[in-house]
C-alpha cells in the first residue's frame, strides 16, 4: 500500500453498544489518516440482529461483498437478547461466524496487559497482575465451531471436535513469529491426556517446533491448568497459543486480568482482510446511554493500523493516546468514571493531536 493511495475500511457498527463504540473507533481513524494526509473511505454495512431486523440474513451478501474488497473490517457487536433460543441460522452471532469463514481470518489475536494507571481496577491483587504482558493467539476457523457432523435434536445435540495438519501448522506458525519479537516463549494449551483432537495438534506444534523454531522456548500445558495459572501467574505467559474453543474460554477469563473487558482489542488475520473488533459484547442493556468504553474498539482501530494497513508508527500513537487518556485519571463508567463514550473518543483524538 502506497502512501498515497485510499485505504478502504468497512465499519460493522452490528447491535447494541456497536454503533456508539465503532462510532468513536472510526473518530480516531479518520484523525490518524488526516495526520498523514492519507484518503480514507469508511463504508458503513449491516450485521447481525440489525440485519435479521431488516430482514436479511445476519451476514447480508452486500455486506459480505464489500467486506471481501476492503483493506480492513472493523467490528462493533452482534447479538440481541430477541434471538436467543431461536434457530441458529437465524442468531446474529451466525453473521460474525460467517464473516469470518468467508475473509478466511483463521488466528485471533488478543493481547493482553496491565494497564499502569487502572492496576487497581483489577479484580486481581497488584503484585499478580503487574507486568502482565501476554499474546493469545486462537485458531478461529476450526474444532467444534465448524466441525462435522453436527446436529440437534429433542434427545441428543451432536458437535465434532476436529483439526487438521495443516490448520495446526498455520496457527502455531504465527504463535512462533509473533514470539520471536516478544519474549521468545510459546504456551500450547491443549487436553492430550483425554482428547485424541489434542494429541494431533500437540504432535504437530511439537514438529513445526523442532523444524523451524527452536531458537523459541515452546511448553505444553493442559488447558484446565492453563486456566489456573490466567490468574494465579499471568505474568508466566508471552505467547498462548490453542484451539477454537479453549481459545473462546481462556481470551474470556484472561479479558478480566487488566480491570475491565471493554479495553481489549482484537484482531482476525489470515491471508486477505483483517476482521477487527473490541472483544465485549453488545451489552444490550447499556446501548444508548452513552456510557459504553470505546477504548477497546480504538485499540481495534490501532490493531488495524499496525496489522492490515501497514502503519505501524500510527499504530503505536494510538496507542499511546490510549495510555495518555488513562494516565490522566479519564475513565468511563465501567471503570467508575463518568467520561461518556464521545468525550473518550474526543480525549483519545486530542491525545493523538498533542503528539
Amino acid at each position: 500500500m502506497t502512501s498515497t493511495e485510499i485505504i478502504r475500511v468497512v465499519s460493522l457498527p452490528g447491535d447494541g453498544i456497536g454503533p456508539e463504540v465503532c462510532g468513536e473507533a472510526i473518530k480516531v481513524l479518520k484523525a490518524v489518516c488526516k495526520r498523514i494526509a492519507r484518503p480514507l473511505e469508511v463504508i458503513e454495512m449491516p450485521i447481525g440482529g440489525v440485519a435479521l431486523d431488516a430482514g436479511d440474513a445476519a451476514l447480508p451478501e452486500k455486506t459480505k461483498a464489500a467486506c471481501l474488497k476492503a483493506d480492513a473490517v472493523l467490528l462493533g457487536a452482534v447479538g440481541l437478547p430477541k434471538y436467543d433460543g431461536v434457530p441458529g441460522d437465524r442468531r446474529p452471532e451466525k453473521g460474525l461466524l460467517d464473516l469470518r469463514k468467508a475473509l478466511g481470518v483463521y488466528a485471533n489475536l488478543r493481547p493482553v496487559r496491565s494497564f499502569p494507571a487502572l492496576i487497581d481496577s483489577s479484580p486481581l491483587k497488584r503484585e499478580i497482575v503487574q507486568g502482565t504482558d501476554m499474546m493469545v493467539v486462537r485458531e478461529l476457523l476450526g474444532d467444534v465451531y465448524f466441525g462435522e457432523p453436527r446436529s440437534v435434536d429433542a434427545e441428543r445435540g451432536v458437535n465434532t471436535m476436529v483439526y487438521t495438519v495443516p490448520e495446526v501448522r498455520r496457527i502455531a506458525k504465527m504463535a512462533f513469529e509473533l514470539a520471536r519479537a516478544r519474549r521468545k516463549k510459546v504456551t500450547s494449551i491443549d487436553k492430550a491426556n483425554v482428547l485424541e483432537c489434542s494429541q494431533l495438534w500437540r504432535r504437530v506444534v511439537n514438529e513445526l517446533h523442532k523444524e523451524q523454531y527452536s531458537d523459541v522456548t515452546l511448553e505444553h500445558q493442559y488447558v484446565d491448568s492453563a486456566a489456573m495459572d490466567l490468574i494465579r501467574n499471568p505474568r508466566r505467559f508471552d505467547v498462548i497459543v490453542t484451539g477454537n474453543l479453549f481459545g473462546d474460554i481462556l481470551t474470556d477469563e484472561a479479558a478480566v486480568l487488566p480491570g475491565s473487558i471493554g479495553l481489549l482489542a482484537s484482531a482476525s488475520l489470515g491471508d486477505g482482510p483483517g476482521l477487527f473488533e473490541p472483544i465485549h459484547g453488545s451489552a444490550p442493556d447499556i446501548a444508548g446511554k452513552g456510557i459504553a468504553n470505546p477504548l477497546g474498539a480504538i485499540g481495534s482501530v490501532a490493531f488495524m493500523l499496525n496489522t492490515s494497513l501497514k502503519l505501524p508508527s500510527q499504530a503505536a500513537l494510538v496507542e499511546q493516546a490510549i495510555d495518555k487518556v488513562l494516565n490522566e485519571g479519564y475513565r468511563t463508567k465501567d471503570l467508575g468514571g463518568n467520561v461518556s463514550t464521545t468525550e473518550m473518543g474526543d480525549l483519545v483524538c486530542q491525545a493523538l493531536e498533542s503528539q
